[in-house]
């Protein structure tokens, strides 16, 4: 799941540690894929076939993670409209949201007018 992930990339660059492989989620890849174009992560991929999937990823050294705020837990959901969704850590952070359009920043669910679960903030 996506928490496994981020506190993955959290620790890897806490150890200065730049190239990290997990095992392969689709909820995983489209977290890695907005990361990626935010720059949080410099490149990934999707290595491996069938059950045997792993993205490998390499963790861009100058805009590391500063610290992570879950939103949702599995055993809380968190939900929110487009209207609610505001800037993280004045524009210096990312809002992470799972949507029916699929898992897309605060900023692309609030252009598309469209609300969902509130996944996590990235900063």
């Amino acid at each position: 799941m996506y928490i496994d992930l981020l506190i993955k990339m959290k620790n890897a660059e806490a150890a200065e540690k730049y190239f990290l492989k997990t095992k392969y989620t689709k909820m995983d890849n489209a977290v890695v894929e907005i990361l990626s174009r935010y720059g949080f992560v410099k490149n990934f991929e999707v290595k491996g076939k069938s059950y045997k999937k792993v993205i490998e990823m390499e963790l861009n050294e100058k805009h590391s993670i500063r610290g992570i705020k879950f939103l949702s837990k599995p055993s809380l959901r968190r939900y929110g409209g487009y209207e609610d969704f505001r800037r993280v850590k004045s524009g210096h952070g990312l809002l992470v949201v799972s949507t029916s359009r699929g898992v897309m920043s605060g900023d692309d669910a609030k252009k598309e007018k469209v609300g969902g679960q509130l996944l996590f903030q990235i900063w």
